[in-house]
């Protein structure tokens, strides 16, 4: 049998095993778990500061107990305390901010500024901007790796990672990638920095190191891959492809992909709740999706339709809170708080 088989395995094409993948991926796919009721409960709408427009990506800090939330559309960044739930400070004049990402052991809050092409240091306690560092064209998601004392932006219209050295808060390379970039993340296992090239659809993995591209991993039926998210415990890279609604899961040590969900909205942002293992998956539509993480796997739980721009969410890992700014025209933004009921 296995003679047999092997083979088989000699006398395919490239075309043919392009097509074995893909059946294996749809199986993969046919295999998950259908949709079910939604594990969210609703706890409570909290007002939010500035107009009913676009909210984009947040960051938790939370030795201070803040929540950085990047409201696009009034190119400002929202400090909310996440044990009152009110609003602490409005940063203004970002410029139309996309990304933020809180680095607590600094004190520093960074924001990516699209109109001037920027990245703008804030000071988590003052609120005050400290600084503007230039990067490449359309910056949007950033990450850190603390070994290297490095900022990582992925600028999604100049196809590149623009490389910041916190201590100076000064920009210290280019990193070309080759196509149109999604979010960044960091890998605290392996110390390397992962990004979404969603003109390409492939991972890249990054050596901070040496600010060197060591891997172009494919990401295979992936089209628009943008969000990304990192699980380091179970290897698992998380990658949401907002051009064909897929949820992607990457096992980081074979750097193949092992599952396929099918979901619907232009899949966005994740969020992990690592103690629950719980996944959250918000989508341009308002959809917010929720998957179990295991070593066995990953199992869809269920979906909620939360409401207008419900395509960015965080996760509190303490007390399970799971944040959601929401726009509805002609109201006063908000931030829904919900919990899972496992």
């Amino acid at each position: 049998m296995a003679t047999s088989l092997f083979r088989i395995f000699q006398r395919l094409t490239i075309a043919g095993i392009v097509s074995l993948l893909a059946l294996i991926t749809a199986f993969s796919e046919c295999n998950a778990a259908e949709p079910g009721i939604s594990v969210l409960r609703q706890v409570k709408d909290y007002p939010l500061s500035g107009k009913a427009s676009r909210w984009d990506y947040m960051s938790l800090d939370a030795s201070r107990s803040r929540l950085f939330i990047a409201h696009l559309g009034d190119s400002a960044v929202v400090v909310v305390d996440t044990r009152t739930k009110a609003v602490l400070a409005t940063v203004d004049h970002i410029g139309e901010v996309h990304g933020v990402v809180a680095i607590p052991e600094l004190g520093v809050a960074y924001a990516t500024a699209t109109k001037s092409n920027e990245v703008v240091a804030i000071d988590a306690t003052t609120f005050k901007v400290l600084g503007r560092i230039p990067t490449g064209m359309h910056p949007d998601g950033l990450a850190y790796a603390p070994d290297m004392h490095k900022l990582y932006v992925s600028d999604e219209y100049g196809e590149t990672e623009t490389v910041i050295d916190v201590q100076s808060n000064k920009r210290v390379a280019t990193i070309a990638l080759g196509g149109s970039v999604g979010n960044t993340q960091y890998d605290p296992v392996s110390r390397h920095i992962f990004v979404n090239v969603q003109g390409t659809a492939e991972l890249l993995e990054i050596d901070p190191a040496v600010d060197k591209v060591v891997q172009r991993i494919p990401v295979p039926g992936a089209k628009g891959n943008h969000g990304l998210l990192i699980e380091p415990a179970l290897r698992r890279a998380f990658i949401a492809c907002e051009d064909n609604d897929k949820l992607m899961v990457m096992d980081l040590g074979t750097k193949q992909v092992v599952s396929a969900f099918s979901v619907k909205g232009k899949p966005d942002v994740l969020a992990y709740d690592a103690g629950l293992g719980l996944l959250y998956l918000a989508s341009e539509s308002g959809l917010v999706y929720q998957f179990k993480v295991s070593k066995q796997g990953v199992t869809r739980l269920g979906e909620e339709m939360v409401g207008g721009n419900a395509h960015t969410v965080a996760v509190d890992p303490a007390t399970h809170d799971v944040y959601l700014p929401l726009k509805e025209a002609g109201k006063p933004p908000v931030l829904r708080v919900m919990r899972p009921s496992l």
